[in-house]
C-alpha cells in the first residue's frame, strides 16, 4: 500500500517508495499534486519539478514534458493495437455492404409499405433473414447509426416493392 506524505516529517530514512510502495529502491524526492515525496525512478516521471531549473517557465516545461509521455503513451497504445488485432471484430468487411444514400423519408416509407403488407416488424425482419433491431433502425430513420447495410435496404425493397436508396 502506498504511502502519501507532505513531506513535513519523517528523518527521509524510508526504503519504500511513497507513491507506489516499491521497496528498496533508488529514492529521489519529487513534488507530486502539491505533496513532497521519497519517491522510486518508475514514479518519479509524476515529478511535477522534474527537468525544471526553477526558471519562471517550469510549469510550462512541466505541461510539455507531460504532453510528450501522454503522445508517447498513445503511440505505444496504437501501435500494440496495430500489432494484435483481436481487438477488431472478424469477419466484418463493412466495405462490401456500404450503406447507400437513402430518401429523406425513408423510416415513414418502410413503415408503411410494411403496415399495407400487413407484416409486424418481426415478421418482416424474419422475411428478410434479418434481425428485428435492424429493421426497426431503418423505420426509425437510425439505419446510419445502427450500421445497417445496403445488403439490407436492398432486401427491403425487393420484399415490399419500394424504393429507399436515391436513384443514381
Amino acid at each position: 500500500m502506498a504511502k502519501y506524505s507532505t513531506g513535513g516529517g519523517g528523518s527521509g530514512t524510508s526504503e519504500s517508495c511513497e507513491l507506489c510502495g516499491a521497496e528498496n529502491a533508488d529514492l529521489r524526492t519529487a513534488s507530486v499534486a502539491g505533496a513532497t515525496l521519497q519517491v522510486c525512478p518508475d514514479c518519479a516521471q509524476h515529478d511535477e519539478t522534474e527537468g525544471s531549473s526553477g526558471s519562471s517557465g517550469s510549469d510550462d516545461d512541466g505541461d510539455r514534458d507531460r504532453k510528450r509521455r501522454a503522445a508517447q503513451n498513445a503511440a505505444r497504445l496504437q501501435d500494440a493495437r496495430q500489432g494484435n488485432p483481436e481487438h477488431w471484430e472478424d469477419g466484418a468487411d463493412y466495405d462490401d455492404d456500404q450503406l447507400p444514400y437513402l430518401v429523406s423519408d425513408y423510416g415513414d416509407v418502410l413503415t408503411e409499405a410494411r403496415q399495407a403488407a400487413g407484416l409486424q416488424t418481426a415478421e418482416l425482419a424474419d422475411a428478410v433473414d434479418a434481425d428485428e433491431s435492424d429493421v426497426l433502425a431503418v423505420e426509425q430513420g437510425r439505419a446510419t447509426q445502427a450500421n445497417v447495410g445496403g445488403s439490407l435496404i436492398a432486401a427491403l425493397e425487393r420484399e415490399l416493392d419500394i424504393e429507399l436508396a436515391e436513384s443514381a
